[in-house]
């Protein structure tokens, strides 16, 4: 059995579903520390005037658990679906995906993780991806990285751990192989898809590939990866 385990983040790009499209398990990060300015409250979308974040404010203060960061008020979620129905309206799939979307701008969040959950749901359906996660707060894990990574893996009866091709400097290889764990890593090829406004802009949250490439985005997905991944 192999696992997978990535923290929550606000409308993820491709990359994170193709991890856990490859996984029998897949287990939510969600009591790790947050950190700022990376992808736990915002993401990408491509406009006519070329890529923009889309951010959620949050209430924030260091050191915090992801879990305990609460949504800020303001008019976050008006602005996020304008800008992303400006965008994509005239995609041709558009009009598919925009009603599954569309509550999470008329929903009154106050957990950023909720939040980010259900807009993780929403693309992995949407995508034809299982969504069936663990949350690690639902778990006995410890607070050492590679430790917390083992516990989870046993916990699940996986005998197999798929880690994102940035872990390498960190994993310890001999505390897994210790522990009967084999570690593969994702080797992650973006597949490139027709957008709109001017040339390919890779990197960008899931709903890009699903609004211009619809019911063949995970097809797409899968055809770009490769044959195999690399064992450590």
């Amino acid at each position: 059995m192999r696992v997978t385990v990535h923290q929550p983040q606000y409308l993820p790009w491709s990359g994170l579903f193709d991890k856990i499209d490859q996984a029998d398990g897949f287990v939510v990060l969600d009591n790790v520390q947050y950190e700022k300015n990376e992808w736990q409250n915002r993401n990408r979308i491509k406009t006519p005037q070329g890529w923009c974040w889309l951010t959620v404010p949050v209430h924030y203060h260091f050191p915090q658990r992801l879990r305990d960061v609460t949504i800020a008020g303001g008019d976050w979620q008006r602005t996020h679906w304008r800008a992303m129905t400006q965008s994509y309206r005239k995609t041709p799939h558009f009009d598919r995906y925009a009603p599954l979307f569309e509550p999470l701008y008329t929903t009154a969040w106050r957990s950023l993780v909720e939040l980010n959950l259900a807009t993780m749901e929403k693309l992995a359906t949407a995508l034809g991806i299982r969504w069936a996660p663990r949350l690690a707060t639902e778990m006995a894990l410890t607070d050492d990285p590679n430790q917390r990574l083992i516990d989870i893996c046993q916990q699940l009866g996986a005998d197999c751990y798929l880690a994102g091709s940035g872990s390498r400097h960190y994993l310890d290889h001999e505390r897994f192989k210790s522990a009967g764990i084999a570690i593969e890593f994702q080797q992650f090829e973006h597949p490139t898809y027709p957008q709109l406004y001017g040339a390919f802009e890779p990197a960008l949250s899931a709903v890009d590939l699903l609004f211009n490439c619809g019911p063949e985005s995970l097809a797409l997905l899968r055809r770009a990866r490769p044959a195999s991944a690399n064992a450590a």
